[in-house]
């Protein structure tokens, strides 16, 4: 494919936008011929200036819902990069122009419902065109996606057959919440509230692969004890979209890991041995959760939080914060004969933001550089199942993460 520029990154005057930008200037971009586009080219100019990105990074002007602009920024690039969301709002117009052209496509979003319809709508175009459309190529979900297909290609190694079920645990987090993830959020619960139909398309961890329903799933808003962690844990917040992308991944490889394939995701609460303290935390986290779903359904207290309470899109914490952060995460499963395997994948950085910022940007790089459509062909794709173990590798040689399998 001949075009002008090889990335685009849509939204580049935003806040995760500028760290993609500053991410793929300072580490390169691989060789990549790259622009920065958005709804001002002042503040595009700015972002430059500040940055100090060479004149060859070329300012473009589009706007999120003006369309025409849009396919014209398509058809100029390879791959765009897009971090303006909430994708429920902004995001439709963009994906449907690269689904359009034959322009591979990589976003942050988190957001199911919209990903649902997505995949109904952009399927049959990106299928015609040669795109490859791959959503939830941030911290949701490329480390649990990818560290179910590390864990299960080495079980393949090692026993001869993938896990039939996988446990991921969140041992370690240390970061900020994202301004632009609780949009999201708070866009999800608005759909909700004006549909509850769509109740159960969130509550259905199947949601995203159309025609398929796998066996029934662990309950994920409940604390437990984990024996195979040996610790407690609770809910995870992240969990809701992981595994519907774990899940899709799994389809859309042709059920590698099995049609009876189980996985669920929770955060422990504790070490190993760590009891009562342990079950304690797991128990309020459990708690909490109910009271926040519950909380959040209430429309006053929605608005309160968007005007005073939490992040807005656009902030986020400084470098020191950023390069502070970290995470661990173990995915345990066991063999057919009993035998334990776990991976544990790790990140280097805050996730929303300094890790998030390098996983969009590697995986939009992997998909130019690495995967070639006779492997990948044109349609809607998971991180997992476009660009699995070559993505696990460039993460590792160039992003800050590691994929391992524990002693």
């Amino acid at each position: 494919m001949d075009r002008e520029f090889d990335l685009v990154v849509f939204g580049a005057t935003g806040f995760t936008g500028r760290l993609v930008a500053e991410y793929l200037h300072l580490s390169g971009a691989a060789g990549a011929r790259w622009a920065i586009a958005g709804r001002s080219l002042d503040k595009l100019a700015k972002v430059r200036d500040e940055l100090h990105l060479p004149p060859s990074v070329a300012l473009l002007k589009a706007d999120a819902n003006d369309a025409a602009a849009l396919q014209a920024l398509v058809r100029r690039t390879r791959v765009v990069i897009t971090t303006v969301g909430p994708y429920q709002v902004h995001g439709e117009p963009l994906a449907t122009a690269c689904a359009e052209a034959g322009t591979d496509y990589v976003d942050l979003c988190g957001e199911p419902l919209w990903m649902a319809r997505m995949i109904d709508k952009l399927s049959p175009l990106a299928q015609a065109s040669g795109a490859r459309i791959v959503f939830s190529c941030g911290f949701d979900s490329i480390p649990f996606d990818l560290g179910v297909v590390y864990l299960q290609a080495e079980a393949e190694k090692r026993f001869g057959a993938p896990l039939p079920e996988v446990r991921g645990r969140v041992a370690r987090l240390k970061g900020t919440f994202s301004g632009g993830t609780f949009a999201s959020l708070m866009e999800t619960i608005e759909a909700v509230r004006r549909e509850p139909s769509l109740v159960k398309l969130m509550a259905n961890p199947f949601a995203l692969t159309p025609g398929f329903k796998g066996p029934r799933q662990p309950a994920g808003q409940e604390a437990g004890f984990d024996d195979w962690a040996g610790a407690w844990c609770g809910p995870f917040v992240m969990a809701t979209i992981n595994t519907k992308n774990v899940h899709r991944s799994n389809a859309l490889r042709g059920h590698p890991w099995g049609e009876g394939f189980v996985y669920d995701e929770k955060l422990l609460t504790g070490k190993p041995g760590q009891g009562d303290r342990g079950r304690r935390k797991a128990m309020a986290l459990a708690r909490i959760t109910k009271l926040q779903n519950l909380v959040l359904g209430f429309g006053p207290t929605r608005a309160l939080l968007r005007r005073f309470v939490l992040t807005q899109p656009g902030d986020g914490p400084n470098a020191a914060a950023r390069e502070a952060g970290r995470y661990e995460v173990w995915f345990t499963g066991k063999s057919a004969a009993g035998e334990t395997l776990r991976a544990v994948v790790k990140g280097d950085r805050d996730p929303g933001y300094g890790s998030t910022c390098k996983l969009i940007s590697e995986a939009a790089l992997c998909l130019l550089q690495d995967v070639g459509r006779d492997a990948t062909p044109g349609g809607v794709w998971t991180p997992g199942s476009a660009m699995g173990l070559a993505l696990v590798r460039r993460l590792h040689e160039r992003a800050g993460l590691s994929f391992e399998i524990a002693a």
